[in-house]
């Protein structure tokens, strides 16, 4: 048979042509990519260098072995050619390449053949008889070689039409990967990873080529697309050898990893799904919650939305939380399923550590729910009830801040804790007398949840809370104050307010309204006083407080340093006095509060709480009672009509019918107030302008002289009201346009409502029937409009049908209005069967 020199003579031709062609190739040589140069002056020396051993005469077994080595060295510069070229050589020529280049490796591979049976054969043997033999049986290897070659070359345009599938072995994958450029790199990888999956490279030649160093080198500096595939390399590799593991689990090869869970959702999941691979490495466990911001990261991706990607998280998460301290950060970045295991069966140590680390969380809401889903709750309760002191401690702060969710907190009253957190507050017991706080607060939230707080007032605890009041420190007083707001604002909670009136705790709170250390004391003291006032009657709330009292009541109302919320409620304590008590208002003018009043509604904005203007405009109404003209002077001089116009405008529904109301007092004694031009003083004096001229009361009006609601302007606001679609202020407002119809002036008024479109919005009232005396002043006020026959005309069919489904199906109390209205109508004979 021919000898490896004389193959290797009869390929060297094909190869002299090739190396010809791709030198005078145009496209090659103008291309300026110094891979592909490289790759062409590489081959042209490995070509030198065989054409020298052909030539040579020298046989020997050496000359053999370098004879392989030089084919095996052409057989990769090929490669390298191939792989520098692969956009730039024709797809014949590459055809052509790579046919030339599976020749010299698998004559490389039957060389090594003869090699290796050469070197076993006996030196008694006969040395020619051997290589005859062997020669024989290599003769047909080789042909069958041929015939593989032969479909290879039937195969060409399958090559060329899937470039990204040219096989390279290990070394040309290693130098391409080590030193390619990101065109090239794709190509190596791609080959790479057919040979791992394919089982075609050794263990031994992945660490020989350092090869995981290389990809991990790669995966730091790559672009998307490649670190994609080197991470599927890894993994493959992973899942072959766990020595290739330990070799990843070095702490620079997981930090680059570690970044890759920073990156786009599809390497988010690569690298998940391989760092939890290489989880059961106790290096890998040890070293990876290390690095900064794994943890966090792996937090995010188990919220994530890709099911796979947290799915992989939480088992890694996980795997890592036999460390106390990763299960901690794990805790801090919103995984709480390792922390809850610790409360649960962990050492008592742990469960200490757990519940301390958790009272000391920022938590959110989610946060909470997740704690309490997952099972927080039930072992904190059992550290209180059962653990030692400081396990009762770092539990119950731990609860405190989960009890900021309404959910937990029906879970803490299910788990029972209330009758003990109570008895833990009144105790006398010196070595408890640290948990009252904690348990203070957490009552605190237990009241402040209307639904469930009702179980304290069930407990009748409100007295003794009070009684508690003077003898705890600053922020358990704060928390018991929260939760005597919280209890005495229950609705259900009626018997607790009077029983608390009766044992005197308002006298009980009064010296915290002095309180200047401590805002939160003198505003939740001041809350609860409010509260109970609401409920007292006549001068039961004179007999509770004395005039200094009232003094630092509106002390507080006109300082600039309290607090609209403080402002809010001591106001409302002084509009709970009964408006009827003229010692009382004498006081409050004395102290100069009505200024401050009007000062507060002129200056507030759309962010003003509306409790504070509701509460200041009902202390206006002690101002403009119509027994006392004098009063009402002195509160319109001092800008009343113009901030009570303003509330109609933007208060809330409940300012808007009180400041209804005071003009509704102010109006009725427009009339009387009124200048007639036909007075005989009015004949003496100079012209009037005729702007001072009300229609309405015919006479001569102005805000100050007259309180005249027209030349206020509030006739727009009031009828707003009426349109709108709240119908609380409906009855303040009717109340107030009826001042306008009064016997004298009647039909003016009347002529003046129909000018506002008021008739419609009225009969819509009427027909809504949610306020009977709503009903009642709707009625009266058209009774005067159906007077004027024009009216009757306009609006008498629309108003009949409302008019008679009331006299059918209205109340007994609407009926005989309603009987008036239908005999303006005429339609009471008609339709008397209704009566």
């Amino acid at each position: 048979m021919d000898s490896p020199q004389e193959h290797l003579s009869e390929f060297m031709e094909k190869l002299s042509s090739i190396l010809t062609e791709l030198k005078d190739d145009k496209r090659v040589v103008m291309i300026s990519n110094p891979q592909i140069q490289k790759a062409i002056e590489s081959l042209e020396v490995d070509f030198r260098r065989a054409k020298s051993l052909v030539k040579s005469s020298r046989i020997s077994p050496t000359h053999d072995e370098n004879i392989e080595q030089v084919i095996q060295t052409l057989a990769r510069g090929l490669g390298l050619v191939l792989f520098a070229s692969h956009d730039v050589v024709e797809s014949t020529k590459k055809a052509e390449i790579e046919v030339l280049r599976r020749e010299l490796m698998k004559m490389s591979s039957v060389n090594r053949t003869n090699l290796i049976m050469s070197s076993d054969e006996s030196e008694f043997s006969s040395y020619d008889r051997g290589v005859v033999e062997e020669d024989d049986r290599t003769t047909i290897d080789v042909d069958g070689i041929v015939e593989e070659d032969d479909r290879i070359a039937l195969d060409v345009d399958e090559i060329v039409e899937e470039n990204d599938k040219i096989t390279l072995d290990v070394d040309d994958v290693v130098v391409q990967i080590k030193y390619g450029d990101d065109e090239l790199l794709k190509y190596a990888l791609n080959g790479l990873k057919s040979l791992v999956l394919d089982g075609m490279i050794t263990k031994e030649g992945i660490h020989h080529e350092d090869m995981i160093p290389v990809l991990f080198n790669r995966l730091s500096s790559s672009k998307t697309d490649h670190r994609l595939i080197i991470l599927r390399i890894l993994q493959a590799l992973a899942a072959q050898d766990d020595e290739h593991k330990e070799k990843m689990a070095e702490m620079g090869n997981l930090s680059i990893l570690v970044k890759s869970l920073g990156h786009d959702l599809e390497e988010q999941k690569e690298a998940v799904g391989l760092l939890l691979s290489l989880s059961d490495v106790a290096a890998v466990r040890r070293r990876v919650g290390r690095i900064q911001g794994c943890i966090v990261m792996l937090a995010a991706i188990f919220n994530g939305d890709d099911q796979m990607s947290s799915h992989d998280a939480a088992n890694l998460l996980n795997s890592l939380s036999g460390n106390t301290q990763y299960a901690l950060h794990m805790a801090e970045a919103g995984y709480f399923k390792p922390l809850v295991h610790y409360l649960n069966q962990g050492s008592d140590m742990s469960k200490i550590l757990m519940a301390t680390a958790l009272s000391r969380m920022e938590l959110t809401d989610q946060n909470r729910a997740n704690l309490g889903q997952d099972g927080a709750v039930e072992p904190l309760v059992k550290m209180f009830t059962s653990g030692n002191l400081e396990a009762k401690q770092s539990s119950l702060n731990a609860l405190h801040n989960l009890s900021a969710l309404k959910a937990n907190v029906q879970r803490l009253i299910k788990l029972g804790i209330v009758a003990t957190l109570l008895q833990l507050l009144f105790s006398v017991t010196s070595v408890l007398m640290t948990l009252r706080e904690p348990a203070s607060a957490i009552l605190a939230k237990i009241a402040a949840q209307s639904e469930v707080g009702i179980v304290l007032v069930k407990q009748d605890v409100a007295q003794q809370m009070i009684s508690l009041l003077h003898l705890t420190s600053p922020v358990i007083q704060c928390h018991l104050l929260e939760a005597l707001n919280a209890i005495a604002a229950c609705p259900n909670a009626s018997k607790v307010r009077r029983k608390m009136k009766e044992t005197g705790a308002v006298r009980l709170l009064l010296p915290f309204l002095t309180e200047s250390r401590n805002t939160k004391i003198r505003n939740g003291a001041l809350n609860l006083i409010y509260v109970l006032s609401n409920d007292m009657q006549g001068g039961e709330l004179m007999e509770q407080l004395e005039q200094m009292h009232l003094n630092t009541l509106i002390n507080i109302v006109s300082s600039s340093s309290t607090t609209d919320d403080e402002k809010a409620a001591a106001v409302g304590i002084l509009s709970n006095f009964p408006v009827s008590d003229k010692n009382v208002t004498d006081m409050f003018i004395k102290a100069n509060l009505l200024p401050i009043l009007v000062s507060i509604l002129t200056s507030s904005t759309p962010t003003t709480p509306h409790l504070l203007a509701e509460n200041v405009s009902a202390v206006l109404i002690r101002f403009t009672l119509p027994s006392d003209k004098k009063l009402q002077h002195f509160s319109v001089e001092n800008g009343v009509i113009s901030v009570l116009v303003k509330l109609l405008t933007c208060g809330s529904i409940i300012a808007k019918c009180r400041a209804a109301t005071s003009l509704t007092q102010l109006s009725q004694n427009s009339l009387t107030l009124r200048k007639s031009r036909k007075s005989r003083w009015f004949s003496c004096a100079p012209p009037h302008s005729t702007d001072t001229f009300c229609q309405v009361h015919d006479g001569h009006c102005s805000i100050k002289t007259t309180f005249c609601l027209v030349k206020a302007g509030a006739m727009p606001p009031l009828v707003q009201i009426l349109q709108g679609n709240e119908r609380a202020a409906d009855e303040a407002a009717l109340s107030c346009l009826a001042t306008l119809q009064q016997d004298e002036i009647w039909e003016n008024g009347s002529n003046l409502l129909v000018k506002m479109s008021c008739v419609q919005p009225i009969i819509k009232i009427l027909e809504e029937g949610i306020s009977l005396k709503a009903q009642e002043k709707s009625l009266w006020i058209l009774e005067k409009i159906f007077k004027v026959e024009a009216y009757r005309v306009e609006y008498g069919e629309y108003a009949q049908v409302v008019l008679i489904d009331l006299a059918q199906n209205g109340d007994s109390l609407l009926k005989p209005t309603v009987a008036k209205l239908l005999a303006q109508l005429e339609l009471l004979q008609q339709q008397s069967s209704y009566f």
